[in-house]
């Protein structure tokens, strides 16, 4: 055994044993560019891949949306906003669940973490969906899906993430994802008010029982008041092109902490903010030092030409796009369902970048498969985070978790059918030709 073989046998068990991610791809580069130059200067890659990510200006806007992350969670803004969205939409059908799917899908916007999303709004949500005659398993369902949608929103940290590997303008990628978002939501908007049709016949309601009530609308759009300029400021900031994600990310920054500090009295500013600056520099600097190993271990892949022998591998199976597409759904959906999103945005996108260029798949394009195949990975069987977290959450076994998901997640597919294979509703919002 050559001594090559037995230190990436040492770095894989060291993997196995759960070592941080950083030090299994910073060992990983060392060692690879160490055995094709072993003059050492091909180890300057990782460092030099530091640097250029330490100079990245969008990179700014990933600590701050992630500071903002660990504020709201430990206020009541998730709570009112449930609230203003059951007063805005309860009385449609499925109106109560397409609330909830709202509040969940801004929440991971806003977070960038599912997981989050699922402990935080559950337990209200869980309640609350069941009194009002919702199944345990469609509620479950929902909400498991729920917190895995919104990923296609600013200010999307994974979206952040992807444009800063993936060398991609990250205002193009907000733009061009929004109907994407909006469509996945919309399916499941159908889904939940077709269910809540076919509920209430059964039973014997009817939907006048549930008028819409301004008086209600205003209590709730007052209660609510200081937390829904967050989301104006997103859609009319990025989407208008009024300021840039570094922008609106201080601009949000600054209002959650005049709000939870100063207005709600949520956060003590001086015991408490110490506390959620640690968490968001321990998440950014993890993902960074992650990312700039990472990206010298894609050197060494780079080097030995791996993704040139991947095309190569791939055009002897086919050269048609459209196989290829359906290849890396698979492929994509696999990687969503066992590894978490940061890594396989690191991971991945790289080494499939050129690989997808080589058959005429637009980068942009490229990029909203990618999230939509993370996004569904969260629920799919076997290991997806969102069951398990889900499954710890409603102290349920893994396979009502599955059963519970599985018509969401077969919506979930089909929507990504549709965006792989009509890029129309992506390139529109980019100002691109499909």
């Amino acid at each position: 055994m050559s001594i090559f073989t037995a230190l990436l046998i040492l770095i894989g068990i060291l993997a196995f044993i759960e070592v941080p991610l950083y030090t299994i791809f910073g060992a990983l580069a060392m060692v690879c560019l160490y055995f094709i130059d072993e003059d050492m200067q091909a180890l300057q890659t990782v460092l030099i891949e530091l640097n250029r990510l330490a100079s990245t200006p969008i990179l700014v806007a990933l600590p701050l949306f992630t500071l903002t992350s660990c504020i709201l969670k430990e206020t009541k803004a998730p709570q009112r906003i449930i609230e203003f969205m059951d007063a805005l939409l309860g009385w449609l059908p499925g109106g109560l669940a397409i609330a909830g799917l709202m509040s969940c899908a801004l929440l991971t916007t806003l977070t960038g973490a599912s997981g989050v999303t699922i402990i935080a709004l559950g337990g209200i949500l869980y309640p609350i969906m069941l009194s009002k005659g919702y199944s345990e398993r469609f509620t479950i369902g929902l909400l498991v899906t729920g917190g895995s949608i919104g990923l296609l929103f600013p200010p999307s940290l994974p979206m952040i993430l992807y444009g800063v590997v993936g060398k991609t303008d990250i205002q193009k990628l907000f733009n061009a994802s929004f109907l994407p978002g909006v469509f996945l939501l919309l399916i499941v908007f159908v889904y939940s008010m077709i269910y809540d049709i076919r509920r209430r016949k059964a039973a014997g309601q009817t939907f006048q029982d549930m008028p819409f009530s301004f008086p209600a609308l205003g209590r709730a759009t007052l209660n609510a008041i200081w937390d829904l300029p967050i989301v104006l400021m997103i859609m009319v900031g990025i989407y208008g092109g009024f300021v840039t994600v570094n922008e609106v990310s201080a601009v949000i920054l600054v209002w959650v902490l005049i709000v939870a500090c100063f207005i709600k009295k949520e956060i003590k500013l001086f015991s408490e903010m110490p506390k959620f600056m640690i968490e968001a520099s321990i998440l950014t600097g993890s993902i960074i030092a992650i990312l700039g190993f990472a990206v010298g271990f894609t050197g060494y892949l780079i080097d030995i030409e791996f993704p040139e022998r991947m095309i190569q591998v791939l055009k002897t199976i086919t050269d048609n796009k459209i196989v290829f597409l359906l290849f890396m759904n698979l492929f994509l959906l696999g990687v969503g369902c066992v590894m978490d999103i940061f890594s396989a945005i690191i991971v991945v996108v790289p080494i499939l970048v050129p690989i997808a260029a080589q058959f005429d798949v637009n980068p942009i394009h490229l990029c909203v498969i990618f999230l939509v195949n993370l996004e569904i990975g969260f629920i799919h069987p076997p290991l997806g985070i969102n069951l398990l977290i889900a499954s710890a959450r409603f102290k349920k076994p893994i396979g009502e978790m599955v059963i519970a998901t599985i018509p969401f997640l077969l919506l979930l597919i089909f929507a990504l059918l549709v965006i792989t294979y009509v890029p129309w509703i992506t390139m529109v919002g980019a100002g691109l030709k499909p």
